[in-house]
């Protein structure tokens, strides 16, 4: 085992490879029968990289940030923090930051054997910049309501759970919809399968339900939580103990 620590500084990403400005900290190196190199990419708004293509492939894995991701042929897509990205051997591609807003990600690659490096192709041309959409709109819930019920406010919460907590069996008053920001948990209804909620993920509890499990695992948990509620009412979780 070999502990490599993170370089305190960050290497300019080459002018041949990319426009605008990026940088790069190498991560990983390839040592011993391993041939696998991890950098860590950070791209400011506006920057990208060239048309390439690696020999055997790429995996990307955004961490901050909000990005864009480009096969030849295919349409541009909107890439967020714990979005994964499978480069297929020899597809030319592309990603880069939105023009607003700043994008890392981790490059996780192997290096052939025969030392072939990655083919560098053109700049992204002003029209396929162009065809990024400015404003992209992704439905991510539609969740039919039971019986009609009458809601004349709503709450919103950003609630954060710490590592290994657990809120323990409880119930709302109310419908609760949630979107995870940061962290992971372990999330249940009681009765149906449990899943782990990592961020991006939305969630529907509905009133009264029985929520038997949102244990936040071992980096916790940041959400965002919605609570509509009727007249006089204050939405509240309610514990029923184990």
């Amino acid at each position: 085992m070999h502990v490599r620590h993170v370089p305190s500084t960050s290497t300019p990403a080459p002018a041949e490879a990319v426009t605008g400005s990026a940088w790069i900290t190498s991560l990983a190196v390839p040592g011993g029968a391993s041939r696998t190199r991890v950098d860590r990419v950070q791209f400011a708004p506006g920057a990208r990289t060239r048309w390439h293509r690696h020999p055997l492939g790429q995996v990307l894995v955004v961490t901050e940030g909000t990005g864009y991701v480009q096969r030849r042929g295919g349409p541009a897509q909107l890439i967020r923090p714990g979005d994964t990205v499978r480069v297929d051997a020899g597809e030319w591609h592309w990603h880069g930051a939105t023009d607003t807003t700043p994008m890392t990600h981790l490059a996780i690659e192997e290096l052939p054997a025969d030392g072939t490096p990655t083919e560098l192709g053109e700049p992204v041309g002003d029209a396929e910049a162009a065809a990024v959409p400015a404003v992209t709109r992704t439905l991510v819930l539609e969740q039919p309501l039971p019986a009609p019920r009458v809601f004349d406010h709503f709450e919103a919460r950003r609630i954060t759970i710490a590592p290994h907590h657990s809120p323990g069996l409880h119930i709302h008053n109310g419908p609760v919809f949630g979107s995870i920001e940061t962290g992971s948990a372990v999330y249940r209804i009681e009765g149906e399968p449990e899943s782990v909620l990592t961020p991006g993920d939305v969630f529907y509890e509905p009133e009264s339900t029985r929520i038997a499990r949102f244990d936040a695992l071992e980096d916790g948990v940041t959400f965002l939580a919605w609570f509509p509620a009727g007249p006089g009412e204050t939405p509240q979780l309610i514990p029923l103990g184990h």
